[in-house]
């Protein structure tokens, strides 16, 4: 790219052909390709265009306010001159724009950051300019004679669609003002942030949800992968540093990717958006969930020491999690006393499971219901299921998934243990 001394026109080099990709990916860019596509009247002559910017047919694209410029070569290789006007914005508009852009100091931040958000072209709009182009706002002019836009003018705008992505200071150019004039404007006003200053991050929710119109359609949800990633292997000939063990920060690397595709998967479940989303595992519960991966005894070890569990209590803790995650474990280690409607609706279910005369005979405390004289009970989630457990050692341990129905529940604890109730 070369860039006049005035700052009012620069030139870039010809681009290679775009093979398997598309021209624009910034929404800004899209948007321009849309006041390219809604306005021509020849739907094949951008279709043309597009194979020919596509094909690598546009030269060096030379860009001043108002004009775009560039030499596109037919197929036979023909080479006519294209150009593409666009309205140029009164010194007014410009200085409304500064004033607009200086009041947050976000919209300068991207335009450093070489972005165009949603809320700045908004804010623009309704200070009355339009940044980008509308319908009928890209004038065609090409020597091959077409009155309308041919496949040469149609070849630049998608080539300068592609430049758009990489800097919409290029927009800002056509529409009259050099990147280094704009700046120096912003710099006056106060809006420009000094060098190494912080800049603020992030986009307002209710300017983003605002401003959705103006933005393309999300992508396509991603697909699943058959399994997760594979880390990188650390067998290397680099001596580690004292506190690393290559071993447990592999085995953690493996965790981190089998968690990743249980989200990725739970996301793109049917039914996900209604659901509540889990909050951040606590440093017990997170042992649980690596201890469950199948790591080596010396992190088994560090797991049980670091969140305060006997091996046997982490064992257990285990075969919580391995069969339901959070809420099992959370029905294996916390007590809670079952009151009110909770309370009636449990017993409710405990009467209504078994027929007249086959009930099992329960004692209750607090969220448990244990079977008098058999080693097994019933433990209430807060959800309104019922885990099975049986004792094994002097100590309970979940043996199967919770059921809504209590009876079903016990009978499948029996079923684990080759028992009949």
């Amino acid at each position: 790219m070369t860039a006049h001394d005035d700052d009012t026109e620069r030139t870039f080099a010809a681009l290679p052909p775009a093979h398997g990709r598309g021209f624009a990916q910034s929404w800004w860019g899209l948007a321009w390709l849309k006041a390219l596509e809604d306005a021509a009247l020849d739907a094949a002559q951008v279709k043309t265009g597009r194979r020919l910017a596509r094909a690598g047919a546009v030269g060096a694209v030379s860009v001043r306010p108002g004009r775009l410029t560039a030499v596109v070569q037919d197929r036979d290789g023909t080479a006519h001159r294209a150009d593409v006007l666009l309205e140029e914005l009164p010194d007014e508009q410009w200085d409304r724009f500064v004033d607009m852009a200086v009041e947050r100091a976000g919209h300068v931040a991207a335009l450093l950051d070489r972005e165009m958000p949603p809320h700045l072209v908004e804010d623009a709009a309704t200070a009355g300019i339009d940044l980008l182009p509308g319908l009928g706002d890209l004038e065609p002019q090409c020597d091959c004679g077409a009155w309308d836009h041919c496949g040469h003018t149609a070849a630049l705008c998608y080539q300068v669609a592609r430049l758009l992505d990489q800097d919409p200071f290029v927009l800002l150019l056509m529409r009259g003002r050099g990147e280094r004039a704009l700046l120096g404007a912003l710099q006056t006003h106060g809006g420009a942030p000094a060098e190494g200053a912080s800049r603020p991050e992030g986009v307002d929710a209710a300017e983003a949800y605002a401003a959705g119109h103006v933005l393309p359609p999300p992508p396509a949800a991603p697909r699943l992968p058959q399994a997760p990633g594979v880390p990188p292997s650390l067998d290397t000939e680099t001596v580690p540093a004292p506190a690393v063990d290559p071993a447990a920060l592999s085995f953690l690397a493996s965790r981190a990717a089998a968690e990743a595709h249980r989200l990725l998967a739970e996301a793109l479940r049917s039914g996900h958006d209604r659901h509540a989303v889990d909050g951040e595992p606590t440093a017990a519960e997170d042992a649980v969930r690596l201890a469950a991966g199948g790591p080596g005894p010396a992190v088994l070890e560090r797991l049980a020491e670091g969140s305060g569990r006997s091996w046997e209590a982490l064992d257990t803790a285990v075969r919580a999690w391995r069969l339901g995650g959070r809420a099992a474990l959370a029905v294996l280690e916390d007590e809670w006393e079952v009151e009110g409607d909770v309370l009636a609706r449990a017993r409710a279910a405990l009467e209504s499971a078994w027929d007249e005369g086959e009930r099992p005979s329960l004692r209750a405390r607090a969220n448990r219901w244990t079977v008098v004289d058999a080693p097994y009970q019933l433990r209430l989630d807060r959800d309104g299921r019922w885990w099975p457990y049986r004792e094994e050692r002097g100590h309970w341990v979940p043996v199967a998934d919770a059921c809504q129905d209590p009876a079903t529940a016990l009978a499948s604890a029996a079923l684990a243990a080759g028992d009949d109730l």
